[in-house]
């Protein structure tokens, strides 16, 4: 049983979707009957318009019940379809809705004002707006008019150093009756059944709550989705509807632990039994902290849009091995030197995938071409393994800073000012330097209750022989940090400190902004 229609005959008045609104109060939820039966009616209503199997939509949602109807009427009527962030300039969503070629968009009064004028240059796309929610998908959803074919998603990736890519897969052959075998593995791996409850932290539109989402559905465990993440918020879910298992950021990690002790011991969490988080490495402070408060519950992925490649790490694997983010879960991991040739146990390199799923990028030949060879496929960041093939992170090969001739991992400068208690997160960057090519560039966010705005008086003196540039004691004091612990050549040049760095929701650092600014 692997679909929500499965579990609308077996338990049509079960719970299948809570979404929360402010704090951990509901807004709007839906059986597995009614969610079904949405799914139907707006499948229904696709069709009459005359999309077909493969056909390409796209919605531009916030977390709603209409988001989940959305996926599995896609997924049971063989469309393809892309969810949209909600976060986009109109120029941004533009690019999306003509590069993935969608014959129809639908979205909500909250996005209103940027997919109408997305569409408006966009010849022959019919633009549905599904609020008031009383005309699209209003039929009674009791008898398709579809034949059953599989869909598939066409997810764009963040676009943190450039213009969002979408990634192709293709769909499956034949619809999908029982449980895959990556959704086998998670049920059996980490308990999860038609009586789990699972939290939803992020928005949706993204590549691991949208696999969550759908990985949720066939197994049939309840879903509470968050419109917005707020700390406090997550904690009262957990408790109010006794959350068995919950998906996370580190980010997200850092602002519940930046919660007074009182409200983080105010909520009964006994029922939290796994928790998994991605997106990028974990600060190991930020990993011991969360583990001594909440237990050994916390796994780890690393993993993409793409699907390259997946690792895992269980905590008590963590614990034996900080900072890695496991071992893959199928084939095995590769660390390549430019020229493809496999490099040796704990040297740094490229780090690919065997036995990758069939992916490319789409319009981009040329970037697909760069990132598969054979079977394998990389990512793109660049890392080591030890002796019992467990992966360490070390940065991303877009990213590496070329200072004189040196490779500088920028991942190594971060963690360093990491262990600093003034910084609450923080991304290394390089920027043109006409004498050595480029130099290191950090951008620190300051922790709570740290002032940094103390200026240095004029004749300062950092170092003798330095050249490195502050402005502030805070920024003095966290280049003389990283003195201490790195070689000259991979010294930050300067230090600049904000209030909060540009991030998705997902976690993921919009690098490209920081580097237009600090250019």
């Amino acid at each position: 049983m692997a679909h929500p229609g499965h579990h609308a005959a077996d338990r049509p008045d079960d719970t299948a979707v809570v979404v929360l609104g402010d704090g951990a109060e509901p807004v709007e939820s839906a059986t597995w009957a009614e969610l079904r039966a949405r799914a139907v009616a707006v499948a229904d209503d696709l069709w009459g318009l005359g999309l077909r199997a493969g056909d390409p939509v796209a919605f531009c949602l916030e977390n709603r019940v209409d988001f989940f109807a959305l996926v599995w009427a896609c997924q049971d009527a063989g469309f393809r379809y892309t969810p949209v962030p909600t976060r986009l300039t109109a120029e941004e969503v533009r690019h999306i809705l003509s590069d993935c070629g969608a014959r129809v968009v639908l979205h909500s009064a909250r996005t209103r004002s940027v997919v109408v004028p997305a569409c408006s240059e966009l010849d022959g796309v019919i633009r549905i707006d599904l609020d008031p929610g009383d005309v699209f998908g209003a039929g009674s959803g009791e008898a398709p008019r579809y034949e059953r074919v599989e869909g598939v998603a066409l997810l764009y990736s963040s676009g943190t150093t450039g213009r969002p890519k979408g990634v192709w897969r293709a769909a499956p052959p034949e619809p999908i009756e029982e449980l895959p075998p990556g959704d086998q593995l998670l049920a059996a791996a980490y308990g999860v059944g038609p009586g789990s409850v699972y939290l939803s932290t992020a928005p949706l539109y993204h590549s691991a709550p949208l696999t969550f989402l759908v990985q949720m559905g066939r197994i049939g465990a309840t879903t509470v989705v968050m419109d917005r993440f707020d700390p406090g918020a997550a904690l009262a879910a957990i408790e109010r509807y006794r959350v068995t298992h919950s998906q996370w950021v580190p980010t997200m990690f850092v602002r519940l632990l930046r919660l007074d002790e009182a409200e983080r011991r105010a909520h009964d969490l006994s029922s939290h039994t796994f928790a998994i988080h991605g997106a990028g490495p974990c600060p190991v402070p930020v990993k011991e902290a969360m583990l001594d408060w909440w237990g050994p519950i916390i796994h780890e992925y690393y993993a993409g849009t793409e699907g390259a490649g997946t690792c895992v790490i269980g905590p008590q694997e963590w614990l034996a091995r900080k900072g890695s983010v496991g071992r893959p879960i199928r084939g095995r991991v590769m660390i390549l030197d430019d020229d493809g040739t496999e490099l040796p146990v704990g040297q740094d390199g490229q780090v690919w995938f065997s036995e990758s799923t069939d992916f490319r990028y789409l319009h981009d030949d040329a970037k697909t071409a760069g990132v598969r060879r054979a079977d394998a496929a990389t990512f793109g960041d660049l890392g080591h393994l030890d002796d019992d093939g467990y992966l360490y992170l070390t940065g991303r090969q877009a990213f590496t800073i070329n200072v004189g001739g040196v490779n500088v991992y920028p991942r190594e400068i971060e963690l360093v000012l990491l262990e600093h208690p003034a910084v609450a997160d923080v991304a290394v960057f390089g920027r043109p330097d006409d004498e050595y090519g480029e130099q290191v560039v950090a951008v620190v966010e300051v922790a709570a209750g740290i002032e940094p705005d103390t200026v240095l008086e004029p004749d300062t003196v950092l170092e003798a022989d330095t050249v490195l540039e502050a402005d502030t004691v805070l920024e003095a004091e966290l280049l003389s940090h990283c003195r201490d612990r790195l070689a000259t050549f991979k010294l930050p040049r300067t230090v600049h400190l904000v209030d909060e760095l540009p991030r998705e929701p997902t976690g993921k650092l919009r690098v490209a902004d920081l580097q237009a600014r600090y250019r």
